[in-house]
């Protein structure tokens, strides 16, 4: 089974990141043959500055690394060093795919909201090239998210209309592949909606290179709720259920017995002792990412090897594809 991830060099990995999809990177190792690729392709469709996003490919290629993700046993690789392939294979499926359903998608709405004809062609059109990065190797299974499970449908329409139009089984149609629980990582002083780079507050984002001191601080000012009781109960108490789910994945004790531990006894020590938890457990990723980035040549070697066998893979489907729809040979 091959699975396929990417993920947008953002310049900054949180908690919920880092519980919600890249720990499953390294899990999802052992599961299958596993392709990871920084997708920096997509992060041009807000124009960052060169260097600030070649620096941010590399920190995000760093951050795979240490959390546990290894290139003996996985793929990893820059999106722009197989351009070729993921963007001629992307061409081709824009001419499968339709207006309408890629003027329907929410990401697209939202982010083109009040921006008239000024919308860039490749916010548009960036769905296509996702469908392209997955197709590009046969993947079997894509991990996705809540937000993210419109995306793939899009991949299998595009894969199906294109099989229904030159034949069975030319493109493999992906399927979602859904995180457990604890995927869903929610912010700590807004517990009803999901942590990221667009909270209101810093205060709520733990992120994964924050200092110990600065993580401890965040936990203590998580907002629960008037009682003093701690239970699970995501509906009556998102805070504190957040905050169970947290430590549940940080001492992989259950949450049953986590309840039971801290009670009544009110709500300081439960929220010191799940900040002290999460700073242990980011403690070697901070380590190891600090080691990383201090040799950019080493980082560089590794999504160079990475890049040459992704581009095995996927060359020998864009060859397919190609010859399929009546190019003629080179």
């Amino acid at each position: 089974m091959r699975i396929l991830s990417g993920i947008q060099p953002t310049g900054g990995t949180h908690l919920g990141n880092l519980i919600g999809a890249l720990r499953h990177y390294v899990t999802n190792q052992d599961v299958g043959e596993a392709f990871y690729f920084v997708a920096d392709l997509h992060a041009l469709t807000l124009l960052p500055d060169p260097a600030v996003l070649r620096e941010q490919t590399r920190s995000t290629a760093a951050m795979l690394l240490a959390v546990g993700v290894d290139p003996e046993r996985s793929t990893l690789f820059a999106q722009s060093h197989v351009a070729a392939e993921h963007t001629q294979l992307a061409w081709v499926l824009q001419c499968v795919a339709n207006f309408g359903e890629l003027s329907r998608m929410t990401q697209f709405k939202d982010k083109s909201e009040g921006k008239g004809d000024s919308v860039s062609v490749g916010l548009f059109t960036y769905p296509v090239l996702q469908a392209a990065d997955i197709l590009a190797y046969d993947s079997d299974v894509v991990p996705v998210g809540a937000d993210q499970k419109q995306h793939l449908e899009l991949v299998r329409n595009l894969a199906q209309r294109f099989n229904n139009r030159y034949g069975d089984d030319l493109l493999v149609v992906p399927k979602p592949l859904i995180a457990e629980v604890g995927g869903r990582v929610m912010d700590l002083q807004e517990p009803t909606r999901k942590m990221s780079t667009s909270s209101a507050s810093d205060k709520g984002t733990v992120w994964v290179l924050d200092e110990p001191a600065t993580v401890l601080k965040k936990f203590k000012s998580a907002v629960t709720d008037s009682e003093t009781e701690v239970r699970y109960d995501p509906a009556a108490k998102p805070g504190v259920s957040n905050l169970l789910e947290l430590l549940h994945i940080a001492t992989d004790r259950s949450i049953d017995d986590l309840a039971a531990e801290f009670g009544s006894n009110g709500y300081g020590h439960f929220k010191v002792a799940t900040g002290e938890a999460i700073v242990e457990l980011l403690a070697p990723i901070r380590t190891r990412y600090t080691e990383l980035m201090t040799d950019p040549a080493e980082l560089d070697r590794i999504l160079a090897n990475g890049a040459d066998r992704a581009r095995e893979v996927a060359q020998s489907t864009l060859d397919r594809v190609m010859a399929t729809v009546g190019f003629l040979p080179r």
